[in-house]
């Protein structure tokens, strides 16, 4: 029973350190980034892939080179132009910068958020963003959690790579303000049930981020999600019957939470649990209380 009870937590463990990965941002003031990641995440076909936005005066632009095409804000104009492609040699002027970003940010998609990529989050998540304040949301919906093999689509907010090194590192932490699991009880004499205080806690880990974005220090985001954890833990579920133990599916974990962050001088003097590097692309994990470099 140890050895089933046991891996069930590590499960609830790995499934919860994906499920309520921290929220890195890019600048939220750069109204090119919206347009580009909306563009990205809505034409993927013709926009393959997140690109690192390049500044060649008067040009903030992305690149891609698998189709050939630009996309790019004249900041000089205002104006979204695109090059190549479908649209040849000729530069078109698609739309005024502060038409699209009205556009984009009342159209409710996951896309409407320059904070983040989220081209590959679950469906159901939705993003919206208000000046320095980003909200996600289930809409009071639980939908499927990621699979935690996959960490490739797991992430709740991908972090877009900077252009250049900004030299600010961010500390981000988030806070549980309310929460709740229900498919799983416990009645083992002397022990409370441990999984919901297990996710709340994996929840609050506290990330550090290299080479953030000029504004990073300055943003909020709110979350209120709703996750359905039967199909990602069906795994360390097929070990039951446990004694003391029962799984009634569907198995849900609710939580609203905040993060916030602060400009700390290094990222490997603090207490964060991961470190990036936005610029690079570099990824720390603590262990034994050192960080340990992930290999890509």
């Amino acid at each position: 029973m140890k050895q089933h009870l046991k891996k069930l937590i590590q499960s609830i463990c790995a499934l919860a350190l994906i499920v309520h990965t921290h929220l890195i941002f890019a600048d939220t003031t750069a109204d090119a980034e919206t347009v580009f990641n909306w563009a990205e995440n809505s034409f993927p076909e013709v926009l393959p892939g997140h690109k690192a936005t390049q500044n060649i005066n008067p040009w903030l632009f992305r690149f891609y080179p698998e189709t050939g095409v630009y996309v790019g804000v004249n900041i000089t104009d205002n104006n979204v132009y695109v090059l190549g492609g479908p649209w040849g040699n000729n530069v078109t002027v698609v739309e005024t910068l502060s038409n699209m970003v009205n556009l984009i940010q009342n159209s409710g998609g996951n896309s409407s958020v320059s904070a983040c990529n989220t081209a590959n989050v679950p469906d159901g998540i939705i993003y919206s963003q208000s000046g320095n304040v980003v909200t996600v949301t289930t809409n009071g919906q639980c939908i499927l959690a990621p699979d935690i093999t996959d960490s490739a689509n797991s992430n709740i907010c991908v972090i877009p790579q900077q252009p250049t090194a900004t030299g600010i590192s961010t500390l981000s932490s988030n806070t549980i303000t309310s929460s709740s699991l229900s498919g799983i009880t416990t009645t083992i004499p002397g022990l409370p049930n441990p999984f919901q205080g297990i996710i709340d806690s994996t929840a609050s880990v506290k990330h550090c981020t290299i080479n953030a974005a000029v504004d990073t220090a300055n943003l909020i985001v709110n979350s209120d999600i709703c996750l359905d954890l039967t199909e990602a833990l069906a795994g360390a579920l097929s070990q039951f019957p446990i004694e003391g133990i029962q799984v009634t599916p569907p198995i849900e974990y609710a939580s609203t939470g905040t993060y916030t962050s602060q400009i700390v001088p290094d990222c490997f003097a603090t207490d964060a649990t991961t470190v990036t590097d936005a610029f690079t692309g570099e990824t720390w994990i603590k262990q034994n209380g050192n960080f340990i470099q992930v290999t890509n």
